[in-house]
C-alpha cells in the first residue's frame, strides 16, 4: 500500500499524520472506482468503501473505530471534537484528545493538517476553492488558538492538491483571489494558485514557512492521485489524516 507520510512532524514522536494515495495498482481493478478509495460520495459501493478503511487502517496500525471524518459541503465550519464518528455538514476539525484520529477526504482540494505538539492540538481542514477563498484556513489556525495552540509551535502539511496550470477558472471564481493568486497572462482563461494562496494565508495567520510543508504534486497531472476534474465519475477520494499519540 502506498501512503505518504510527511516529514514535517517527523520530529513530533506524540504526532502521526499520511496521506493516502490512489492505489489503483494494488485494489479494486475491476471496481467503477478502482483503487483505495476512500470515498462515499463516489460510484463505488459502500461496501467496498468500509472494505478500503478497513485495509488502511490494519495497514497503518490505527484504531478505525476511533476515525473522526467529515461529509464536506466546501464550506468553512470547523468542528471542536472529542468523539469519533461521521460529522455532517463540516469541512474541518480541531481536538486535543489523544488517539482520535481526525480525516479529510480530497480529490483535486487541498487537504491540511496541523499540529501543535508542544501544546497538544491538532487540526484537519479541506480547502478547496471555495473554502480557502472564504477563510477555512485562518479560521482553522484561529479554532486551534482558541483550543490552546500556539501558531508558533504549529506545524502544517498541505497536500497534493490542482496546481496553478491545471486550475482554469471563469472570472466569478478568480474573482474570489488576490489578483496575485490569479494569473491572466499565461493561459486564455484565468487560472488560480490555490496552493500558494493557502500558503500565503497560513503565513498571515503566523505560521513559519520552515513549519510548513507543501506538496508540489499535481492531483490532475498524476495518476497516483485521484483527480475530480481528470476522472469525473470514476474518480474516488484519497483521505488525509492526523492523531495524537497516546504515550
Amino acid at each position: 500500500m502506498k501512503l505518504y507520510y510527511p516529514y514535517i512532524f517527523d520530529s513530533n514522536s506524540s504526532i502521526s499524520a499520511l496521506f493516502s494515495l490512489s492505489n489503483r495498482e494494488a485494489f479494486n481493478s475491476e471496481s467503477r472506482v478502482p483503487g483505495l478509495n476512500l470515498g462515499y460520495n463516489t460510484n463505488a459501493s459502500k461496501e467496498e468503501v468500509d472494505q478500503n478503511f478497513e485495509f488502511l487502517f490494519k495497514e497503518i496500525d490505527w484504531d478505525y473505530q476511533r476515525l473522526a471524518i467529515a461529509n464536506q459541503v466546501h464550506q468553512t465550519e470547523i468542528l471542536n471534537i472529542s468523539s469519533p464518528g461521521i460529522y455532517d455538514g463540516t469541512d474541518g476539525f480541531v481536538t486535543n484528545r489523544t488517539g482520535l484520529a481526525l480525516g479529510i477526504r480530497v480529490a483535486d482540494c487541498a487537504a491540511i493538517l496541523a499540529a501543535d505538539q508542544e501544546n497538544g492540538v491538532i487540526g484537519a481542514f479541506h480547502a478547496g476553492w471555495k473554502g480557502a477563498a472564504e477563510g477555512i484556513v485562518p479560521k482553522g489556525i484561529k479554532t486551534m488558538e482558541k483550543l490552546g495552540a500556539n501558531p508558533e509551535n504549529i506545524r502544517i502539511y498541505i497536500s497534493p492538491c490542482i496546481s496553478l496550470k491545471n486550475f482554469e477558472v471563469g472570472e466569478e471564481v478568480a474573482s474570489k483571489f488576490p489578483e496575485r493568486f490569479v494569473d491572466r497572462n499565461s493561459y486564455k482563461k484565468p487560472h488560480v494558485d490555490l496552493k500558494g494562496f493557502i500558503l500565503w494565508q497560513l503565513l498571515n495567520a503566523g505560521i513559519d514557512q520552515k513549519h510548513i510543508e507543501i506538496s508540489t504534486e499535481c492531483t490532475i497531472d498524476d495518476p497516483k492521485f485521484y483527480s475530480y476534474r481528470r476522472e469525473r465519475d470514476s474518480a474516488g477520494r484519497m483521505l488525509g489524516l492526523i492523531k495524537i499519540n497516546e504515550s
